[in-house]
């Protein structure tokens, strides 16, 4: 759905320092921008945005692969001039189709060569830890598994939910395929449906679920459970768990932003980049979403934990957007979307 455009924002103090070009008066101009983040999470920077710059912004909120597959459908006739995704295989994906314009210099060299395309084509803007979100009232740390391997055991049987439509999980997902190669990965996820896995199609919906004990483990990113603490206190009966140093279920997933080759708007499209990689911005992202920021300088919110070593980097970022299509094949295969 596009939504209509807004000015009223919190940040605007943030972003009036940011120092961006405005466009104000009757030369307001529109960009389009697909996003694969919520509105809850990213539309408060797309209102500071809009006041900062004059820019008016025409949002579609969706699913970061339908979205990358709904572009890739539009082709040159796309209004899109901005793709936002939660993960870096939809824009790998397009990456893959020649249909990204490459990034300034300026922008790609806001983070470390890890968390943006070898290409010079998309950049990551926020980091998001996977971990096993659990109930604390009916678990202690001491029953937790070191892997996410553990999970098939008969101890977890018909106690663990997995958002297999969602684009994070997918990409998780890969970089599992490619670690451990595919008659592994598929072992595991069949054998996690055998064992009584449960679909949700949401992160968040799964943190809520276990806080209110209707299920006791989820694969989700990080920061959900922080939002549900910050926002119930010790009325949220969940907490976090980080699998072993080095295990597959602890991987962080980089959110990914980039412009379309076909966009007329190119230098407004790369000021929105930009514009969420500066140090407000980022900031913005790790105290009040807690995410992990991505640009060099930044530091993490004090709640979170260290930043987890192994991230989507470790595996090249080229096999990651490669191997998308295959990936969502074989979760559909293993009947986990059918509950």
């Amino acid at each position: 759905m596009f939504k209509p455009k807004y000015f009223f924002t919190p940040l605007l103090a943030f972003s009036l320092l940011f120092g961006l070009t405005a466009c104000g008066g009757d030369d307001i101009q529109t960009l389009t921008v697909y996003s694969g983040r919520s509105e809850k999470l990213i539309g408060p920077i797309f209102e500071a945005f809009e006041a900062s710059t004059g820019i008016a912004l025409e949002v579609r909120y969706g699913s970061s692969n339908d979205l990358a597959l709904v572009l890739e459908t539009e082709g040159d006739k796309t209004p899109a001039d901005v793709f936002l995704s939660r993960s870096p295989g939809p824009v790998g994906y397009l990456e893959d189709q020649n249909a990204l314009a490459p990034l300034s210099e300026d922008i790609l060299n806001r983070v470390s060569a890890d968390h943006r395309s070898p290409d010079g084509n998309w950049v990551g803007f926020a980091g998001r830890g996977r971990v096993l979100v659990y109930n604390i009232d009916e678990t202690t740390e001491a029953e937790l598994p070191a892997s996410v391997f553990d999970l098939t055991d008969e101890r977890f049987r018909d106690q663990v939910a997995i958002p297999g439509s969602n684009s994070s999980f997918q990409d998780w997902f890969t970089i599992f395929r490619l670690r451990n190669g595919d008659d592994a990965a598929i072992n595991w996820l069949d054998d996690m449906v055998a064992n009584g896995a449960l679909f949700y199609p949401k992160n968040g919906a799964i943190v809520e679920a276990v806080g209110r004990n209707e299920i006791q483990f989820g694969l989700v990113n990080h920061y959900y459970n922080f939002q549900k603490v910050a926002a119930n206190g010790d009325a949220q009966r969940s907490a976090n768990w980080g699998f072993s140093e080095g295990d597959d279920g602890g991987l962080m997933i980089i959110a990914s932003a980039a412009v379309l080759n076909q966009s007329d708007h190119q230098d407004l499209a790369q000021e929105l980049i930009a514009f969420l990689l500066s140090d407000e911005q980022q900031t913005y992202l790790t105290e009040s979403v807690y995410e992990y920021p991505l640009a060099i300088g930044v530091s993490p919110a004090a709640v979170l934990p260290d930043t987890p070593a192994d991230t989507v980097g470790a595996i090249p970022i080229d096999d990651v957007s490669s191997a998308f299509t295959r990936t969502m094949e074989i979760i559909e295969a293993s009947g986990i979307l059918d509950q």
